[in-house]
């Protein structure tokens, strides 16, 4: 065990499966934009919690055909066809799990390591992305944001996730593939790590941080 860390904590998408980011950029080919703009229209600021439609559907505060609605407007307002559920489908190509990431959480926690899922993500999602993964092998506990009513960026929802895991937020380590999300588990308090597309990276530094010898 470390002696500066207790627990490591992980999103979800991005981090197990590809960034669908990926999927993003070919989708805005597709519709004549820039892949920055169809992220802005489809899923709002990742900096901020707001009332985006995108936001409220992972706060589990909207349904998904509602979400859609609002953001075929909101992309018809801007001359841009954003349809989320062709978004869904150009996505599913880069959903593949990724064994190494997998075989990291299955030896922190033999290792003695509290781990924890911490996962924006959508109520209608959540029978399908739950079977990609032993959970119950890997995690002491999962927090979705479609359950709990908050979604990252918000530091409450990193607040929670500790307490659920009886840690303390200095104690614990967090990766995500987003730079806003590490930013604001940073301010939580947390150490955090960025996954880029080779997660080796990110979890070569997790080794550094926990005193592994794997890298």
């Amino acid at each position: 065990m470390s002696e500066r860390f207790d627990a490591v904590l992980f999103d979800f998408g991005g981090v197990f499966t590809g960034s669908p980011f990926a999927a993003v950029a070919s989708r805005a080919r597709d519709v004549g934009t820039s892949p920055e703009r169809l992220v802005r229209i489809v899923f709002g600021s990742y900096a901020a919690d707001t009332d985006h439609p995108w936001h409220r559907l992972e706060r589990g505060e909207l349904d998904v055909r509602s979400a859609r609605d609002e953001i075929l407007r909101l992309g018809s307002e801007d001359g841009i066809e954003a349809d989320l559920y062709e978004l869904f489908a150009a996505m599913a190509s880069s959903s593949g799990i990724r064994d190494e990431v997998v075989e990291c959480v299955r030896g922190l926690r033999h290792a003695g390591f509290r781990t924890g899922l911490l996962t924006n993500n959508i109520a209608e999602f959540r029978e399908h992305w739950r079977r990609t993964l032993p959970l119950d092998e890997l995690f002491c506990d999962i927090v979705d944001s479609s359950e709990v009513g908050m979604r990252k960026p918000d530091l409450r929802i990193f607040a929670l996730a500790c307490e659920r895991l009886a840690v303390a937020p200095a104690r614990s380590v967090f990766l995500d593939d987003h730079p806003g999300n590490v930013d604001a588990a940073r301010q939580a308090g947390l150490e955090a790590l960025l996954v880029e597309e080779d997660p080796s990276g990110a979890l070569c530094e997790l080794d550094r941080l926990l005193a592994r010898s794997r890298c």
